[in-house]
């Protein structure tokens, strides 16, 4: 039987996911979203917990949608 998947580590990956496909580092997605690179870090390696305030701060600098960060992709490998 396969796991669940938490919200939080899709959140992490889809973040890095979108990241690294703008070629952008944690450096710059954090001075585009206003907030630390050590938050950013701390998301992709899902040690925070992300309010909705900073998951649209992260969409927008992303430029995805909001939801895009929250939902399941295929081509990215959830699971531990």
């Amino acid at each position: 039987m396969k796991s669940k998947v938490s919200l939080v580590e899709v959140f992490a990956k889809n973040v890095r996911h979108f990241r690294i496909l703008r070629n952008t580092t944690q450096e710059e997605l954090a001075n585009k979203s206003g907030l630390h690179r050590t938050y950013i870090g701390d998301i992709e390696c899902e040690r925070r917990n992300v309010s909705i305030n900073n998951i649209e701060k992260i969409a927008i600098a992303l430029e995805v949608s909001p939801n895009m960060l929250l939902e399941i992709i295929k081509e990215i490998n959830y699971g531990k």
